[in-house]
């Protein structure tokens, strides 16, 4: 176990880095819309796409309805 937190720790500078700069991207956005370019509307953007994804994209537990219909129908048979 002690080994994983040595992995898990450059996962959460990336994490912080990239929220950070989103984070600019949005504040600049809306506070100096002007002065604000292609890039900064870039990053906002492809930030709350990405914010999108967990909702949809959720990992599988290798159970699929046909799977559980032949569970059920296994247990039906006769006795």
């Amino acid at each position: 176990m002690a080994g994983r937190g040595f992995a898990l720790a450059p996962v959460v500078a990336l994490g912080l880095i990239v929220g950070g700069m989103w984070w600019w991207a949005v504040l600049r956005l809306v506070l100096v819309p002007e002065q604000s370019g292609l890039v900064e509307g870039a990053v906002a953007v492809g930030g709350w796409g990405l914010s999108l994804l967990p909702v949809h994209v959720t990992a599988s537990d290798g159970v699929t309805r046909a799977s559980r219909r032949r569970r059920s129908d296994a247990g039906s048979g006769p006795l």
